[in-house]
């Protein structure tokens, strides 16, 4: 069945690519890799999404964005809808979003342990646009920008808007956001909440995985003089969550609103963030950046009464040179993070030392960059005191070269790396695992770009070869479970995207990722894997949008997913019974415009299409398996 719908996909794109009339599309800015480049001149594989495409998506959390209009896969973190796991270019939804740095306003999101990036806190009322860097960022990023650094960028504007929606399942959601830009000072504030009943049932009484979520926060930017910028903020979040266990495939089959045999999860979290640094232009060659925050975290499963507190540090300072031709950049960065738990306390600490330079010749652009980073361990509880320290290192070489006004190739080389994060030095039941091996990758892309004012094609293709990629092993029984390197290890595949307006009523985007992922070497508990693949990774995966707009006020549009069958992700010999069955939802939205208001109402999974995440034979995690709707309002001034 996948056969047919990926031939006739990958025809129309390409065919859209060599035959479509000129319109509006026009290369957008990539801002956050050090330097500014466009989509057309960029020196590595870039998505970018602005403002606008969040919008039009529709949709109503960046999770369900980035999984249904960008080359990413998201998935909850066992079932937990607040905490999602990332994954692109095959490192597998299970560890992919270890492997993956996310930024907000160029802060990093990162945690110190397992927990994935706390993404449910951005409203997207709040984006200006999203940057997406497959295979790059080592330089500027460091530690974890494997696969891609995601860096999302906040507006600075005069725009204020103010939001609800509702839906099935008792869901409500409201939102604020208000803004202004002045020639000497800018704010912004926004504030959202979000409410719903759950989809699925998680006791004998009836009660469903409830989920609240509050999030809030102010920017502030200030120029005193026209050489001298200062910015601060703060923000907030919490969450309620409640979340069903998994089921066994009979269960699944059956009903995936089921409760399963397992007791739900009750987590609650809040987090606490202040930032602040400044901008400083000394000269036309030279300025001077300056950037830190402070967070604080609460954790607190209540079903297992496991509490953990947070304290995240970051700072990070950089010296510019820029002129016509040549562009430098030296910096330096430090992280500070620790967990304290009811019985230890344990820090990870980076700090690092960057420099990339730029130059442009013509229509050629290079890059070259690298950077030096200590990693530093330490352990403490009531008998033990333990440390450990990393040296590691990464290198950056990019080169573009655009042959006409619309087309453009680029060829970009990274070695980085991933140090380990502080959970991986401990067993499923507390006790010490042994510190593990940091991963070091080296990644290969060449690329071709096609944009023109009515079509935007781009392809790119990838090999990484890996070296001590980390995973967990899971024995059934927990006797020989352990966190692990995989000795060798390598991946490869190709991106391709494109979005066609064919006319000023139908628009077309189309992403395809295929990907391959094997491991080479590791043997471990008597197994061997030389040869298998690694599991929770995908073949295909294709998402496409056509667009409707009958008049100037209303837009329909439709979008189908898809991702193939992947093995469970405690697979790693490749023989379990049961395989992550393939993805598959469409959705419908509609939109009206008039005025200052705007009316829109969503769908997702019409066709009532049941999903799930397999962990291992008979646990699976059902996502995505029922249809929702929701409707709502914006007033914007």
């Amino acid at each position: 069945m996948f056969k047919p719908t990926l031939v006739v996909a990958l025809c129309a794109t390409l065919v859209a690519s060599l035959g479509a009339e000129e319109l509006t599309l026009a290369p957008i800015a990539v801002t956050s890799n050090l330097y500014e480049h466009n989509e057309l001149d960029a020196p590595y594989s870039a998505e970018v999404y602005t403002a606008k495409d969040i919008e039009k998506s529709r949709t109503t959390n960046i999770y369900d964005f980035f999984n249904q209009q960008t080359s990413l896969i998201t998935a909850p973190s066992y079932g937990n809808p607040f905490s999602q796991k990332l994954d692109v270019h095959g490192y597998g939804i299970g560890d992919g979003y270890q492997n993956i740095v996310v930024t907000l306003n160029g802060q990093r999101l990162n945690n110190i342990d397992m927990v994935p990036q706390l993404l449910s806190a951005i409203p997207l009322s709040s984006i200006e646009r999203i940057e997406i860097l497959k295979g790059s960022g080592a330089v500027a990023y460091g530690d974890g920008a494997n696969a891609a650094v995601i860096n999302i960028i906040t507006k600075e504007e005069n725009y204020n808007e103010l939001g609800v929606y509702a839906g099935n399942y008792h869901t409500l959601g409201e939102s604020m956001y208000l803004s202004s830009a002045k020639e000497r000072y800018s704010y912004a504030l926004h504030l959202d909440h979000s409410d719903t009943d759950g989809t699925r049932v998680i006791d004998n009484y009836g009660n469903h995985d409830t989920r609240k979520n509050t999030n809030g926060g102010v920017e502030l930017t200030y120029r005193p003089t026209d050489t001298l910028q200062l910015h601060g903020g703060a923000q907030f979040s919490t969450y309620d969550t409640l979340y069903g266990g998994p089921l066994t495939l009979a269960q699944y089959h059956d009903d995936p609103t089921q409760k399963g045999s397992s007791s739900a999860t009750h987590q609650t979290y809040r987090s606490n963030v202040i930032n602040g640094g400044l901008i400083y232009t000394i000269n036309s060659n030279y300025s001077v950046e300056l950037d830190s925050s402070h967070e604080n975290k609460h954790s607190d499963y209540i079903t297992y009464n496991f509490i953990s507190n947070y304290r995240n540090d970051n700072v990070r300072s950089q010296i510019n040179y820029n002129n016509d031709v040549f562009k430098a950049k030296l910096g330096v960065t430090g992280t500070w993070g620790e967990r304290q738990g009811s019985t230890n306390t344990i820090s990870k600490d980076n700090k690092a030392l960057y420099l990339s330079t730029e130059l442009h010749v013509n229509n050629h652009t290079f890059t070259a960059g690298g950077r030096y980073e200590k990693v530093a361990y330490t352990y403490q509880d009531a008998t033990n005191t333990l440390a450990q320290d990393n040296a590691l290192y990464a290198i950056e070489l990019g080169y573009s070269f655009i042959f006409t006004p619309k087309q453009s190739v680029f060829a970009h080389y990274a070695h980085a790396f991933q140090a380990p994060d502080i959970d991986r030095f401990f067993n499923y039941d507390g006790t010490f695992n042994g510190f593990i091996q940091p991963m070091k990758t080296d990644t290969y892309t060449i690329g071709y770009n096609n944009i023109s004012s009515a079509n935007k094609f781009k392809a790119s293709l990838y090999y990484v070869n890996l070296s001590n990629e980390i995973y967990y092993y899971s024995d059934p029984f927990f006797i020989n479970s352990a966190n692990t390197n995989i000795d060798k290890s390598h991946k490869y595949g190709i991106d391709l995207s494109d979005q066609l307006k064919i006319n000023d009523q139908w628009n077309l985007y189309a992403n395809y990722n295929y990907v391959q992922a094997f491991i080479d070497q590791e043997q471990f508990n008597g197994e061997n894997y030389a040869g298998k693949k690694l599991p929770g990774v995908s073949d295909h995966n294709v998402k496409a949008t056509v667009s409707y707009l009958p008049n100037v006020n209303t837009t329909v549009s439709l979008t189908q997913l898809y991702r193939s069958q992947a093995y469970a992700l405690n697979d790693f010999n490749n023989y379990f019974a049961q395989r992550e069955q393939p993805f598959r939802s469409t959705n419908l939205s509609v939109t009206y415009t008039k005025g200052n208001y705007e009316m829109f109402a969503k769908i997702n999974n019409l066709f009532d299409k049941s999903n799930g995440i397999w962990i291992k034979d008979n646990t699976i995690y059902p996502v995505d398996f029922t249809t929702t709707f929701t409707a709502g309002l914006k007033y914007i001034f």
